[in-house]
């Protein structure tokens, strides 16, 4: 029974930031590439360690000896000897590609058919959902979920173009699906040239959505997917503030570093903003075709200094702790395995016996179930990743 120092896995896509990781760690910048996302979990794809001794041992690991003590009689029940969830720092120094990600029961379908038929596309790496949040460190832009038709084919229809003129009407009659359709399978014989004047008539508007066209143009030239963006809402996060998708939700991220938590899995389904494949009809088959009228996820304050988001998934949970000098140490109930990563300041992490973890900003400590009740004390602030009762 004990608290865990947790080393995690730093990934270099060409998206990342070459400061914004190294800045919350306090390491040199800029870095040698670009940092895109700091993994703490057990995914088995990059699993973090965790000291034992004087040698690391894989998270993974840790669980696959203990399932029992390191996750809980009702977790290791319900989702098997894994830890169902994992968490990430995510720094996009430019825009992510547009995704979306499959419901559980069609992940599992889709993954089964997949491997039962190699002639098919490789869509899938696994059998799970990938439902995610993300809670804003810094500023943060990103696309998230449909807005009203009704406005995208305002928009789209300000650009003047008649070869657009099908989109717009598919929009003004409500039918996401086909504006989504057409654009992703524009003859790509013309996409080129379809781009570079949507780009020319944008600057020619005012307005963000015409902004946001011209960018995402500059990073993804002659890509359909910068007009699929402007079906979307873009939102700007305050640091603390939050955003939740679920499956079907197409979005993207646009720039700004935040914490990010999901159901443990790597299934993504990419929907333009990306030299990789899309695949138009799958992609349409995941998507919900539905407006969004507020992408934000509003936390609940349980007390002074701690929030909690609570999303429609057992998989995973989120509370953010903040602790002054005027504020006494949070005691966090519960069981089931817990990681703590710091934001700000330094923090104890500890169980009722034993020695505490301290935590820095970008450090993390691992709590299994067996740890119990953990407190957080100093001064700073955490964030903390849990399964649900």
């Amino acid at each position: 029974m004990t608290v865990y120092p947790l080393t995690g896995v730093i990934r270099d896509y060409a998206w990342g930031s070459r400061t914004a990781i190294a800045e919350l760690q306090g390491r040199p910048t800029p870095t040698e590439g670009p940092e895109a996302e700091l993994w703490l979990g057990a995914h088995p794809a990059d699993p973090s360690t965790v000291p034992v001794g004087d040698t690391p041992v894989e998270l993974t690991k840790l669980i696959a000896d203990d399932p029992h003590g390191q996750l809980g009689a009702d977790v290791e029940e319900r989702f098997g000897p894994r830890l169902p969830y994992l968490m990430k720092v995510l720094a996009a120094g430019a825009p992510l590609s547009l995704q979306a990600h499959p419901a559980l029961d069609y992940a599992r379908e889709a993954y089964a058919r997949q491997e039962a038929d190699p002639a098919l596309p490789r869509n899938y790496t696994d059998a799970n959902h990938k439902p995610e949040m993300l809670v804003a460190l810094t500023p943060f832009e990103a696309l998230c979920g449909f807005r009203p038709p009704s406005a995208s084919a305002a928009v789209i229809g300000g650009l003047g173009l008649p070869r657009l003129a099908p989109v717009v009407s598919a929009l003004e009659t409500g039918d996401l699906a086909g504006a989504v359709r057409l654009l992703l399978s524009w003859p790509a014989g013309d996409r080129d040239a379809l781009i570079e004047d949507v780009v020319a008539a944008a600057r020619r508007q005012s307005g963000d959505s015409y902004r946001l066209a011209i960018d995402l143009a500059a990073h993804y030239p002659g890509d359909p997917g910068v007009l699929v963006a402007l079906l979307l809402n873009l939102v700007r996060l305050a640091p603390g503030e939050a955003i939740w998708m679920p499956a079907g939700n197409l979005h993207a991220y646009l720039n700004g570093l935040g914490v990010e938590l999901m159901a443990a899995s790597d299934n993504v389904l990419r929907g333009g903003l990306t030299p990789k494949r899309v695949d138009v009809d799958e992609l349409l088959k995941v998507l919900r075709f539905e407006v969004l009228d507020d992408p934000l996820l509003h936390g609940v304050t349980e007390a002074p200094g701690v929030t909690a988001w609570q999303v429609p998934v057992p998989d995973f949970a989120m509370r953010r702790v903040e602790l002054t000098g005027d504020r006494p140490p949070v005691r966090l109930t519960g069981a089931g395995p817990r990681i703590v990563l710091g934001a700000a300041g330094e923090i104890q992490v500890g169980e009722d016996h034993g020695v505490p973890v301290t935590v820095g900003a970008g450090d993390a400590a691992y709590a299994p179930a067996n740890a119990g009740p953990i407190t957080v004390a100093g001064v700073g602030v955490v964030f903390v990743a849990s399964v649900p009762a």
